[in-house]
């Protein structure tokens, strides 16, 4: 697990780094000056995780996305949201909840052409951080021999914290109006305190006995721009 961090913490720095060097550096010989004459602050909200509640009672969860366009097809992400898990069974019954926060950026892959061209397909990273509550868990051991055991076992406050490499496609319907979808390959650092009991549900990553999770979102945006001085 160790070194699977530090391999994705390379990533995340290299990836910043790169962004760093993309926004400060000022020939933009490849395309014209207009066509990024605009900023653009868009939030969005995925509408695909309250749909699978009605189908997945065990878990809940509510996403939000803000991102920031500045020049050179880089965006600024900001995601957060909150949650909550179930475990309900006669064995073991017990619930968590969470909010959670992810930073990170993300990159066109193609160049925008006109300055009204604001579909897009990109991939990006996130560094992401959930607080936990999780509450007691009472279980029941069946035995026919010695018969049946009962206990309780303490909740707890936890935190999580991931690294995810995602991509995706955001498409404008109508002026400032979106839609798109965002593919993420999430790799959780601190799985080791979960090993004994872990949340059900932890909203903004998944399973919280997994190291290691695929998802996606499906979101709809609203965008404003405004012009830069002096352009």
């Amino acid at each position: 697990m160790f070194s699977m961090s530090k391999y994705f913490t390379s990533i995340l720095f290299l990836l910043f780094s790169f962004s760093v060097y993309a926004q400060d550096d000022e020939e933009e010989t490849d395309k014209p000056a207009a066509i990024d004459s605009f900023y653009q602050l868009r939030l969005g909200f995925d509408i695909s995780k309250p749909i699978i509640t009605n189908f997945v009672h065990e878990r809940q969860a509510y996403e939000f996305e803000l991102d920031f366009y500045r020049k050179k097809d880089m965006y600024y992400v900001l995601d957060a949201g909150w949650g909550r898990g179930y475990q309900d069974s006669a064995y073991l019954n017990y619930k968590s909840s969470n909010t959670f926060v992810k930073a990170g950026i993300n990159k066109g892959l193609f160049t925008r052409l006109f300055p009204n061209d604001w579909d897009q397909a990109f991939v990006g990273v996130r560094y992401a951080l959930a607080f936990i509550e999780r509450s007691d868990a009472r279980y029941t051991i069946f035995d026919s021999f010695w018969g049946n055991t009962s206990g309780i076992i303490q909740g707890k406050n936890q935190t999580a914290h991931w690294v995810e490499l995602t991509g995706g496609v955001r498409v404008e319907l109508a002026k400032g109006l979106f839609t798109g979808w965002t593919i993420r390959g999430k790799f959780l650092l601190n799985g080791k305190q979960f090993k004994d009991l872990p949340p059900p549900y932890v909203a903004g990553y998944g399973r919280g006995d997994k190291n290691s999770i695929f998802d996606f979102n499906f979101y709809i945006s609203y965008a404003i721009r405004w012009k830069k001085k002096g352009l």
